[in-house]
């Protein structure tokens, strides 16, 4: 782990990163729950611990002529389960995916979009969580080579979310789907797939012997309030790229239980690909250069990361692990 600093407070100015939009980046939030799971994985003698807690710990930013700031290095950890690295690559999902779906309205104008949900039984333990998420993958690659669902796919953005139930402790893993299809699956007969025929394709695709919990709604268009239609499809963006774990589940003041959810996300979410594109927003995502969503920078994730404005200098902000704080240096 990093030296604690021993600087003198009162001579440093606490780190303020504010956006054009006026809202405060949540810099020293995020850190102080990284700083919480870290203390976890150190408990639980995780060899990454000392990683997980230099995460952000440095960062250095430029600031423009304008007077606007823009994080130009860090270090950033990249563990699953980091609350730092998974605000980062949050907001950069909703940003990609963003400028990918703008694309795809432009190149496929009439195409709709459909969200689709899908889940399975909840499991109990971190080997059990391992085993049914790999599953899920292969299910999920199966469902889209059906013939039904593959004839009018344009193509989709997935991510795959797990949740804690605070009742019994189980997890419960689902994915959420954003597709884009030819408009001919809402106007063709037969082309047309319902909540029971979703539910069907995914019990099999996943071999179930129980029916799972599907659900499947339209992303509306609106077509006298174009604002609206992009409002309902950026809705829909966002409720895909969020959070795959929210920190929330495994930071709850109860030590006991904070370590058995850890080591059991730890060993269930271990190399898994939480997010992916498949069809033409694939394609568009490799058009656009955009680095790889999951393992890619963590720097430069939001809209503000133009480069036209010119650099006037460069501050350095430096995680204080005494006061619990960053602070200009």
């Amino acid at each position: 782990m990093c030296t604690h600093d021993n600087m003198d407070l009162d001579q440093k100015t606490i780190l303020l990163d504010k956006k054009a939009n006026g809202k405060i980046q949540p810099w020293k939030e995020k850190k102080t729950a990284n700083v919480s799971y870290f203390e976890l994985l150190e408990i639980l003698q995780f060899k990454k611990a000392e990683r997980v807690s230099n995460c952000g710990e440095i960062l250095e930013f430029d600031i423009t002529q304008e007077g606007r700031m823009k994080l130009a290095n860090a270090w950033f950890c990249k563990s699953p389960l980091c609350p730092m690295c998974n605000w980062r690559k949050t907001m950069k999902r909703s940003i990609q995916t963003t400028k990918i779906v703008e694309e795809v309205i432009r190149q496929k104008p009439k195409a709709r979009w459909i969200f689709l949900t899908i889940t399975v039984k909840n499991v109990f333990d971190g080997e059990a969580l391992d085993k049914s998420l790999k599953a899920m993958a292969e299910g999920f690659r199966r469902l889209m080579l059906y013939k039904k669902v593959k004839q009018n796919m344009v193509g989709f953005m997935r991510s795959t979310e797990v949740t804690v139930n605070k009742k019994d402790g189980s997890y419960n893993q689902h994915m959420h789907v954003l597709m884009c299809v030819e408009s001919a699956y809402f106007n063709t007969k037969g082309a047309y797939l319902s909540q029971v025929d979703w539910t069907s394709l995914w019990k099999k695709a996943m071999k179930l012997d129980y029916v799972p919990v599907v659900h499947i709604e339209a992303v509306k268009n609106k077509k006298r309030n174009k604002k609206k239609e992009v409002t309902a499809i950026q809705a829909a963006v966002q409720e895909t790229a969020k959070y795959s774990v929210k920190d929330s589940d495994y930071l709850t003041g109860n030590l006991a239980n904070d370590l058995e959810v850890v080591k059991d996300l730890e060993e269930g979410l271990y190399r898994k690909r939480m997010f992916s594109y498949g069809g033409l927003l694939k394609e568009i995502h490799k058009q656009l250069n955009l680095d790889d969503i999951e393992d890619g920078d963590l720097v430069r994730v939001d809209d503000e990361d133009s480069d036209v404005e010119e650099k006037a200098y460069s501050i350095v902000a430096q995680w204080n692990w005494k006061a619990q704080n960053y602070f200009i240096r």
